[in-house]
């Protein structure tokens, strides 16, 4: 099986951490050193308006995203069942 190489990064999604609106989470697909990874990164809207990436986050190959995502999964069910949040939160959107 041939492997893609990205040429740059490909967002997936983006969100807001907070009410404040200064940082959000970003997950991008991309290669770096000729492994395609996962990155879900915490980004920082500076002064001037621009989101640049932190240090805060996580970076793995895509090979383990199946086993992330059934994890993500989990907690979200669990977070229900323990009523950490309501049945419609969570939910994409």
């Amino acid at each position: 099986m041939s492997r893609v190489s990205l040429p740059e990064p490909v967002e997936i999604c983006k969100f807001w951490k907070g009410r404040r609106r200064d940082k959000a989470v970003v997950v991008t697909l991309s290669t770096y050193e000729q492994i395609n990874i996962v990155n879900v990164r915490e980004h920082h809207v500076g002064t001037d308006g621009i989101m640049r990436p932190t240090t805060k986050g996580i970076a793995m190959s895509v090979k383990h995203l199946g086993e992330l995502a059934a994890g993500i999964a989990k907690a979200l069910v669990k977070a229900r069942a323990l009523e950490l949040i309501d049945d419609n939160e969570g939910a994409p959107g």
